[in-house]
């Protein structure tokens, strides 16, 4: 495992656009320890407040092998890059864990930050300690349109899992 070059910052300084940061350049969920982990590609998410403490919320379809592994440990990090690290996030989103080792296809290198695995080449960590998993319900969906839009037969529901961000990083260029 590689040392980050980050330095760590008060969430509160973040300069930038959630929903940017999540939606338009996505970023690696992984769960686990440095022995056993595993990391997913996340489009969907929010970084908010809930139960008094800063938070991280994604949604993992139920299939996804990253699900085994929030659901299996307690810490998780999202790893934010820059945008020339898109096609590497689109391979780490089309292929399962189960079945390639993603490492072996990418340039990415493993790195530990208070307890979590990262990668050395991101831009942003937070480190994240679960407080929440829980399915979404079809009954929840107000517009039956955004239903059928995102869950057709073949595609599973995702899970919502929340995190506290218990530590934030950031590359100081």
């Amino acid at each position: 495992m590689e040392n980050l070059f980050l330095t760590k910052v008060d969430l509160d300084t973040m300069q930038c656009s959630p929903s940017s940061l999540i939606g338009q350049s996505w970023f690696l969920l992984t769960a686990g320890t440095p022995e056993d982990y595993n990391m997913m590609t996340a489009g969907w998410g929010a970084i908010g407040e809930i139960w008094a403490v800063p938070t991280l919320h994604c949604f993992v379809r139920t299939n996804r092998y990253t699900l085994e592994f929030l659901e299996k440990y307690d810490t998780f990090t999202a790893s934010f890059f820059d945008p020339g690290y898109k096609p590497m996030l689109s391979y780490c989103g089309s292929h399962s864990g189960r079945d390639v080792n993603k490492l072996e296809h990418t340039n990415l290198r493993p790195a530990i930050l208070d307890g979590g695995v990262a990668f050395a080449q991101a831009r942003r960590v937070m480190i994240c300690k679960k407080m929440y998993i829980g399915d979404m319900q079809k009954e929840g969906f107000v517009d039956p349109a955004v239903y059928e839009k995102f869950y057709a037969e073949d595609n599973p529901m995702h899970r919502e899992v929340i995190g506290e961000i218990v530590s934030y990083y950031e590359r100081l260029y």
